[in-house]
């Protein structure tokens, strides 16, 4: 089963194609397609290719699904003694890509 792994956003995913994943926010509307350059492994089902850093003319395209916002998050700051209490709420957005085909160049 073929693989890749993708850098977006800071991070990085293990992507295989037909699947679904949550990404960070990336531009583009729903129904678009979208393509990920920056490959740091890919493997075909029977090799495995590593880039140092990345993967020279590998590609992985996929369609966004949605856009949406992740669940609620509470940062509370306290300091005891002090009089100090700060609430805040944080919901992080993401972009649901299903991912079509990877070429490994």
């Amino acid at each position: 089963m073929p693989y890749a792994i993708i850098r977006t956003g800071g991070k990085q995913f293990r992507v295989e194609p037909g699947k679904s994943y949550r990404l960070p926010s990336l531009p583009g509307e729903a129904g678009g397609s979208v393509e990920f350059n920056d490959i740091l492994l890919g493997s075909d089902g029977s090799s495995v290719k590593t880039g140092v850093p990345a993967l020279a003319g590998a590609r992985v395209t996929g369609e966004i699904v949605k856009h949406g916002l992740g669940d609620k998050i509470v940062v509370f700051k306290f300091k005891r003694r002090k009089n100090y209490a700060r609430k805040q709420g944080h919901r992080q957005g993401f972009t649901e890509v299903k991912i079509n085909d990877i070429s490994l160049g």
